[in-house]
C-alpha cells in the first residue's frame, strides 16, 4: 500500500505575509519610501507658493519703478513703454534717498561691526569658559530674543534722551548693537562649541594669550558662522523703521533709508509720484538681494557646518 507523501506546502498555499497587497489589513498600505516622496511633493508645492508670494511683489515694484504714474494704475502688471531711467534720479535727488541712503550705510555700517566684535567676544565667553554664573549671563541675553523692541520704545527714548544722544546716529547705532546681540550671542555661543578645543589648547602652549588666541586663532575659523550672523544682521537693522523713527524723529537730515521711503509714500498721495515711490523702493530692495546672493554659500555654510561637525 502506497503511503501518502509528505511534501512541503505549495507557494499558493503559504498564509500570505502581513503588508502584503493580498494579505488581510494590509490592501493599500503605502511604504516608507512613497510616503517620504508625498511629503516631499507636498513641501515643493509648499515652497514654490511661497516663492511667488514673495517674487511676484519684488517683481512688480521692479516694473512700476520703470513707469509714469499713468501705466502704474492703467496697465500695472505690463512691460514699461520704456526704462524711464529719470524715476531714479529724481528719487536720488528731489526725493532726497541718496542722502537717507548713505546714512543707512553709516549707520548699519557701524552697528553690524559693533555687534559682531561685541556679540563674538561674549558668546566666545560664554561657550569656552566655565566660571560661575555662566549659564546666568547666557539666559539673560537670550532672553532679550522674546523681547518685543515696541515695548521698550517709550523707556529707551528717555534713556537715549538722557544721555544726550537723541536725533544722532550714535544713539541709533548703539541701540542697534543693544538689540542685536542676543540673537549673535545665541547664534554664535552654539557654533563656538562645536570647534575643537585641540586647536585652543595648541595655541595656548604655543604661547598664545586668550585675546591673541580668540582674534587670530577662533575667529578665523569660525569665519563661516560669523559671516551668516553678519548678513542676518544687515539685513534686519538696514529694514528697521521703529527704531529710528522714535530716535530720529526731529533730525530729517539724518533720516535713514526706511524712514525716507515713508516719507516719500506719504507724501506720494498728495504729489502723485508714485513712480519716484516705487524708484526709492528698488533702491532700498536691491542692496540686500546683491549682499545675500553674493554671499549665499558663506551664510549655507555658517548654518550647516555646526550640524556637520
Amino acid at each position: 500500500m502506497m503511503t501518502q507523501s509528505t511534501l512541503p506546502p505549495t507557494p499558493a498555499a503559504l498564509p500570505p505575509k502581513t503588508g502584503d497587497p493580498g494579505a488581510p489589513g494590509g490592501r493599500g498600505r503605502k511604504s516608507p519610501r512613497s510616503e517620504a516622496r508625498v511629503f516631499a511633493g507636498l513641501g515643493h508645492i509648499a515652497l514654490a507658493v511661497w516663492a511667488v508670494i514673495v517674487i511676484v511683489p519684488i517683481l512688480w515694484t521692479f516694473l512700476a519703478a520703470f513707469k509714469n504714474t499713468t501705466e502704474i494704475f492703467s496697465s500695472p502688471w505690463t512691460l514699461p513703454a520704456e526704462l524711464r531711467w529719470e524715476n531714479f534720479s529724481r528719487a536720488w535727488t528731489t526725493a532726497h534717498v541718496g542722502r537717507y541712503f548713505i546714512n543707512s550705510v553709516i549707520v548699519v555700517g557701524c552697528s553690524t561691526f559693533g555687534t559682531m566684535l561685541l556679540g563674538s567676544m561674549a558668546a566666545y565667553v560664554l561657550a569656552r569658559y566655565k566660571f560661575w554664573g555662566n549659564r546666568a549671563i547666557y539666559y539673560l541675553f537670550v532672553s532679550g530674543l522674546a523681547f518685543p523692541v515696541f515695548l521698550a520704545l517709550v523707556p529707551l527714548f528717555f534713556v537715549v534722551k538722557n544721555l544726550g544722544l537723541l536725533d544722532t546716529h550714535t544713539g541709533v547705532v548703539l541701540v542697534y548693537i543693544a538689540y542685536s546681540l542676543p540673537f549673535t550671542i545665541f547664534f554664535l555661543a552654539a557654533f563656538f562649541k562645536t570647534l575643537p578645543s585641540s586647536v585652543a589648547e595648541a595655541g595656548l602652549i604655543d604661547g598664545c594669550g586668550h585675546t591673541r588666541l580668540f582674534f587670530q586663532v577662533m575667529m578665523p575659523m569660525a569665519k563661516p558662522g560669523l559671516i551668516s550672523v553678519a548678513i542676518f544682521n544687515i539685513i534686519g537693522q538696514w529694514a528697521q523703521y521703529q527704531l529710528p523713527l522714535v530716535l530720529l524723529s526731529n533730525a530729517k537730515d539724518k533720516w535713514v533709508l526706511t524712514q525716507g521711503i515713508a516719507d516719500i509714500s506719504v507724501n506720494a498721495g498728495y504729489e502723485a509720484d508714485w513712480s519716484g515711490l516705487f524708484a526709492a523702493l528698488t533702491i532700498a530692495i536691491l542692496p540686500m538681494i546683491i549682499v545675500y546672493a553674493i554671499f549665499q554659500r558663506q551664510i549655507q555654510a555658517g548654518l550647516t557646518s555646526g550640524a556637520v561637525k
